[in-house]
């Protein structure tokens, strides 16, 4: 069946999240709740509706889809749910109302409908009492994280009497149209994801605690340091709320008979609305621009400290497994944290695993996906060794569970296509339909040509992939000599075309090697210098020029650089979350890779056809994204913004992206013709005139300094091409202006503490 309309019951912050979710990927939705009680009986929907869409992070990938969501209230617009092929109930967490809600959608949803329930405690055998066969055949569980939009995990919970249709057409959804990552889960108090992670935080609490350790300490330990978020433990806690770890752990308590008691001075947080994010103070408190940290002994807050523990400097650039290892043998109170923590973890997923899952890649992907942890607690078991695993659980007096004796020497294979069965097996994992993965090309001997920064690999059907390996994506010399290799490998073999992406979870690409740029300035290597960015760009136009097609796969950051590749490709298949800037501003230089260029030449293309348009329009909406750095929050965004443009195309789902990208250079392969050459009419002085009159009105006001108001010269100077009256201006004319403005930037003081201070902080200098 195909989902193409979608009803959401309970406009609250989960309800409209996942409507919001739904109208992002393009699909129509009906948002009801309770009726209005002050004359508007559509209010509440309406309400939740406009506090999803003020909501930060933004829930939306593109605010104007909110026109694909039409409100209404329950009593009177139940009908608005009946051409629905999938509701998804989020209401109150009692089985009554929804129960109610279900007789009703029972008389009014055509037969082939979905109905799901969100809910995380209530059984789904309670919730389907005295529905019809059809209804519970058609009845699911399904469980998203807040927000629906930026964490990964669905969990999906079918009945003994769901349908093998149902269950595959709504995790088809998932995947493809929502890009989730779905797994399946029993029907069991706090599913996976809930269960494991509400029981690690409160054992957390409790052996900090214990171990006398402060909450800045506690979260520097749990944070990316043991391949977990930054958010870490209590950071995590604040941003979901405090009300809602007590009532999940109270739920749970409840339903499971264990013991899942938070220490009181944490339950007295929340009596007196101290919550976390939603009322400004919780474990952490921000005064200003200062965050503060609760000290947990008197429940006041004191400026963040950042935690000196011995060791930990040293084992915080290994290596994930080493750097777990490290944090076990922490020496005094810190590794004795660490080591009852890790244990107390391990031996509750290898006993309760079989429990909640169905397999134990579900409980990893779980956990990933859900807590955005670097590896799940099996993957991060057979890191560290289960030796050490035993060793650790045996010392904190607790005993072996089964499951962990059935291991042997580890969970998966070593190439990771098998794992352990809860019966003791060994079992093949899957390939999803519709994906590739780099690493299973690699093992099979899809490896063309490789370096240390970059690869060339075989997709299959006459596609290569080019692959950045550098950290962030980072494009250094090795990533531009790849380029130039792939271009003529492709060609000179008769090759359908090539992709250009990677798997690093984090970035596409973050630019360029500025370390090794601010040294060549300050050395006064000019004319390598000058090479260097003329490679850079013959790099960029050369996948322009490559008689094949090339297809950009961006997503995460894609900066500078990276954003310049991208623009410079045939066709774009961009990851939903793509955050494609121009950012060469924030460290005082202009794009000089190609990236002014080609948006300059993008949007005057667009108005030239038209003989009364102003072509200072196009230079302009250049100029303001490059000078104001704009960076997309989506890729949807991007689209709106120029970057991608209405060829391109857009995956949910990441782990479809590489394949998507595929399929368009197939697609484009069989009658492909390179681009051909443009001009267009620069504008001159004129141009950069009303420019720069403009930036000097910005400098007036105090809004910018001097240093920016040379840089934004500098971009006028490039998109208006040159100094002079108007004139017809090649792409290769530009792109030599372009390099001179580049270099002159580079050679400034200034410009240069910009760099330093990015490359050391991480953050932009105004100067």
């Amino acid at each position: 069946m195909r989902i193409r309309k979608i009803g959401v019951v309970g406009a609250g912050t989960m309800g409209a999240g996942i409507a919001a979710l739904a109208a992002s990927a393009g699909v129509p939705v009906v948002l009801l709740d309770i009726p209005g009680q002050d004359g508007d009986r559509g209010g509440p929907a309406k309400k939740g509706l406009e506090r999803i869409a003020k909501s930060k992070p933004a829930a939306f990938m593109d605010s104007d889809r909110i026109r694909l969501i039409q409100t209404g209230n329950t009593e009177d617009d139940l009908e608005l749910l009946s051409d629905c092929d999938w509701v998804v109930e989020a209401i109150i967490e009692q089985p009554g109302p929804k129960q109610a809600l279900y007789a009703r959608l029972e008389t009014i949803l055509p037969q082939h409908a979905l109905v799901t329930t969100n809910t995380s405690g209530i059984p789904m055998s309670v919730l389907v009492e005295g529905r019809g066969e059809s209804f519970r055949k058609r009845f699911l569980g399904t469980h998203f994280f807040n927000p629906p939009r930026y964490l990964r995990l669905l969990e999906i919970i079918p009945t003994p009497e769901t349908s093998p249709e149902a269950l595959a057409a709504l995790t088809a959804f998932g995947e493809r149209m929502l890009g989730k990552g779905v797994v399946l889960a029993k029907d069991v108090p706090g599913f996976i994801a809930n269960r494991l992670g509400v029981y690690g935080s409160v054992q957390t609490m409790r052996l900090m605690q214990e171990h006398d350790l402060t909450i800045d300490e506690v979260d520097l330990i749990n944070g990316p340091l043991t391949g977990r978020p930054k958010s870490a433990t209590f950071r995590t806690a604040d941003l979901s709320g405090l009300d809602v770890l007590k009532h999940v752990r109270g739920g749970l308590a409840e339903a499971t008979g264990e013991d899942f008691t938070m220490p009181q001075w944490a339950l007295d947080l929340v009596d007196q609305g101290r919550l976390g994010e939603k009322t400004g103070a919780g474990f952490y408190s921000k005064q200003g621009k200062q965050i503060q940290t609760l000290d947990w002994k008197t429940g006041e807050y004191k400026p963040q400290a950042k935690p000196e523990i011995p060791g930990v400097p040293e084992i915080a650039k290994k290596p994930l497994a080493e750097r777990v290892r490290g944090v076990l043998q922490l020496p005094g109170k810190y590794g004795a944290f660490a080591r009852a923590q890790f244990a107390r973890a391990w031996h509750y997923a290898l006993t309760k695993a079989p429990e909640l899952a169905y397999d134990v890649v579900g409980v990893d992907r779980a956990l990933e996906w859900g807590f955005a942890m670097e590896q799940g607690p099996f993957r991060q078991m057979d890191a560290v060794g289960l030796d050490l695993v035993r060793e650790t659980i045996a010392a904190e007096g607790l005993d072996e569970p089964e499951l962990l004796t059935k291991a042997g020497d580890s969970f998966y294979s070593e190439d990771g296509r098998t794992f352990l069965a809860f019966d003791g097996s060994r079992q093949t994992l899957p390939d999803a339909a519709g994906t590739l993965t780099l690493g299973a090309i690699r093992r099979a001997g899809g490896v063309l040509e490789e370096n240390d920064e970059a690869a060339l690999l075989d997709l299959g059907d006459g596609v290569a992939l080019l692959e950045f390996r550098s950290k962030m994506g980072t494009l250094g010399e090795g990533v531009l000599r790849m380029v130039h290799t792939a271009i003529q490998r492709v060609d000179r073999h008769g090759l359908a075309g090539l992709v250009v992406s990677h798997e690093d979870p984090r970035a596409f690409s973050a630019g360029a090697n500025l370390v090794a740029t601010l040294g060549a300035a300050r050395e006064g290597r000019w004319e390598q210098l000058d090479k260097s960015v003329r490679f850079f760009q013959e790099t960029t136009t050369g996948l322009r020029k490559a008689p094949f097609p090339v297809v950009a796969a961006p997503f995460g950051l894609t900066l500078g650089g990276g954003a310049e590749i991208t623009l410079h490709a045939d066709r774009v298949q961009a990851h939903a979350e793509s955050y494609i800037g121009l950012v060469e501003t924030g460290v005082g230089l202009l794009p000089g890779g190609g990236g002014t260029k080609e948006l300059l030449f993008r949007f005057t293309s667009e108005l030239q056809s038209y003989e009364e348009a102003d072509l200072f329009e196009g230079v302009r909406r250049a100029f303001g994204l490059i000078a104001m750095a704009t960076t997309s929050t989506s890729a949807l965004e991007a689209r709106k913004l120029g970057f991608l443009r209405e060829g391109d195309r857009i995956s949910m789902n990441r782990d479809h992206q590489i394949a998507d990208a595929k399929m368009r250079v197939l697609d484009l392969a069989p009658d492909y013709a390179p681009p051909p050459p443009r001009t267009i009419q620069a504008l001159g002085n004129r141009g950069i005139g009303n420019l720069r009159y403009g930036v000097w009105s910005l400098h007036e006001a105090g809004q910018i300094s001097e240093h920016e108001v040379m840089i934004a010269g500098e971009i006028a100077l490039v998109l208006c091409g040159g100094d002079g009256p108007p004139r017809q201006v090649t792409e290769q004319d530009i792109l030599d202006l372009e390099r001179e403005g580049f270099l002159r930037l580079l050679g400034t003081a200034k410009t240069q503490e910009r760099i330093e201070h990015t490359l050391k902080t991480g953050k932009p200098l105004r100067n």
